[in-house]
C-alpha cells in the first residue's frame, strides 16, 4: 500500500515539474516574439532592428497564394521593398547602374536562405508583390512559419517562401568576376 502512494506521489511530482516545464517554454515563446526583432543590414544607408510592432507600422498589402499544402489562403504583412526602403535602398528611377547588380539575400532562423533581385521587389520594375507575411487567414502564422515569412505568390514551386525570417541583407555582385577585360 505505501508502494502505491510512493509510486502515485512520484507520477504526480513528474506531471507537475512537466507541467511547469511546458508553462516555462510557454512563457518564453511569448517573450521572445515580443524580443523579436528583424536585422536589415548589408549594403544600406541605416542598418534597422524591427520589431513587429514597428513592422505593423508600415503599409499593410495582402495576397492570395496557395499555401504548401495547395490550400488558398490570405497573407498578410508588408512588401519586401518596403522594408529595404526604410533602410535606405533606392528603388524606382533611382534603381539603376550599380544597384541593379544588387540582391537581397533572407536569411531563416534554422539558416535557410533565399536570394531576390532587388528589381523583383520594386514595383516600378514588376506588378508582382513578394510579402512579408506576419498573418495567414487573420491569424498570426504559426510558429513553425512565423513570426515572420516570405511569399512569392506567383512562384510554382515554394523554394523560396522562407520561413521563421530573422535577417534581410543586401549584397552587390562583384564586379567584373570573370576579369573580363574593357575593350579600349
Amino acid at each position: 500500500m505505501q508502494f502505491i502512494r510512493l509510486v502515485n506521489l512520484i507520477l504526480n511530482l513528474i506531471t507537475c515539474v512537466c507541467a511547469a516545464i511546458a508553462f516555462g517554454q510557454d512563457a518564453n515563446l511569448s517573450s521572445s516574439t515580443s524580443d523579436f526583432r528583424l536585422n536589415v543590414k548589408g549594403e544600406v544607408e541605416r542598418h534597422l532592428k524591427l520589431s513587429l510592432v514597428d513592422l505593423s507600422k508600415l503599409p499593410r498589402h495582402s495576397v492570395q497564394a496557395k499555401n504548401h499544402d495547395g490550400q488558398e489562403s490570405r497573407y498578410e504583412g508588408v512588401a519586401l521593398g518596403e522594408i529595404l526602403q526604410q533602410a535606405g535602398v533606392k528603388f524606382g528611377k533611382e534603381l539603376r547602374e550599380k544597384g541593379l547588380a544588387a540582391y537581397l539575400l533572407v536569411e531563416a532562423v534554422d539558416g535557410y536562405q533565399a536570394v531576390f533581385a532587388l528589381t523583383e521587389l520594386d514595383s516600378a520594375f514588376t506588378d508582382r508583390a513578394i510579402l512579408l507575411a506576419d498573418h495567414c487567414d487573420n491569424k498570426p502564422l504559426p510558429a513553425s512559419a512565423g513570426p515572420l515569412q516570405v511569399i512569392v505568390p506567383h512562384e510554382n514551386r515554394h523554394a523560396r517562401w522562407v520561413r521563421q525570417v530573422i535577417a534581410l541583407t543586401i549584397h552587390r555582385a562583384p564586379q567584373n568576376p570573370a576579369g573580363i577585360k574593357k575593350e579600349k
